[in-house]
């Protein structure tokens, strides 16, 4: 019941001797996710809440089965850390670093993208959690329910109050994925509606946008031809005035696209609704499944 990541999936934290590794390792363990190794250079032989530390990626790799990593290091260092776990062959990378300079992502991306297999997740993103199952990032676990209702946002806030508003309504969630607000980051809206439109436990789709950019055209576009699940958006940002510096370093409007009316107007081409408020989010999700 859910995409890229669940019970099973064998976790390394990179930075996990750091501050903020250390603290969302043990609250990535308290949900349960089956984290089985920490990566810091020149920090290996310690132990951090009872997880195995080693030098590098390569040689956690050498002592375990690792199906995802996570990324806890500075802005700076993420971009390397993200190629090295990418070239030590983990499938699936989650970095949550903010501010990585732009050109520097670029590199990342275009070189992860031409290795088969690895998927990158941010950066600048809370990361994904298959409620009930596994946690691999630093949302709040309490506003997440299992049910059967995907999820994909930009914006972090926004995912955990969508995700509680749905809960407190009685609707769960079989992944939810935040892919973070940067101007580049390794997955869009349009390489994870593939995916839920695939899986058998996943019966509609909520995706929350933003100004900026021009994934929701891309993804309304996708929408229109080939899913076969219903889709609820939400488009944030609507109201900013224009000219008006936005918070994500992604909600650049580019002429005539990435503005609130070019998103709306794309998601009325695809038959998407989309909602004025978030408390619409739950009104549109209850009445596409008939609830």
């Amino acid at each position: 019941m859910s995409i890229l990541v669940n019970k099973e999936t064998r976790v390394l934290v990179q930075g996990i001797t750091g501050r903020e590794g250390a603290f969302h390792t043990e609250k990535m363990l308290e949900y349960g996710t089956k984290i089985v190794a920490g990566s810091t250079p020149g920090k290996g032989g310690q132990v951090v809440q009872g997880i195995p530390v080693y030098n590098s990626v390569t040689e956690a790799r050498a002592k375990h089965e690792i199906d995802a990593s996570i990324i806890f290091v500075p802005p700076a260092a993420a971009p390397d850390a993200t190629l090295e776990a990418a070239h030590a062959g983990v499938p699936l990378i989650i970095n949550i670093a903010e501010g990585m300079p732009v050109l520097d992502m670029m590199r990342v991306v275009k070189e992860i993208k031409s290795l088969p297999g690895v998927r990158l997740i941010g950066g600048n993103c809370p990361g994904l959690i298959t409620p009930g199952e596994c946690k691999l990032g630093i949302m709040p676990a309490s506003t997440f329910k299992a049910g059967r209702v995907g999820m994909i946002s930009r914006s972090g806030t926004l995912t955990y109050e969508a995700s509680a508003m749905l809960a407190a309504a009685g609707i769960g969630c079989s992944t939810v994925v935040g892919i973070g607000g940067d101007p580049i980051i390794g997955t869009t809206f349009i390489d994870l509606l593939p995916m839920f439109n695939e899986d058998p436990d996943t019966d509609a789709v909520v995706m929350i946008g933003e100004i900026g950019g021009a994934d929701e055209e891309m993804a309304a576009e996708w929408i229109s031809k080939h899913m076969k699940k219903p889709v609820i958006a939400f488009i944030s940002g609507r109201t900013a005035p224009k000219g008006k510096r936005m918070g994500h370093a992604g909600a650049l409007i580019m002429g005539n696209v990435g503005t609130a009316e070019s998103k709306l107007e794309a998601m009325a081409k695809a038959n998407v609704p989309v909602a004025d408020t978030m408390d619409q989010i739950v009104e549109l999700t209850k009445k596409t499944l008939g609830l």
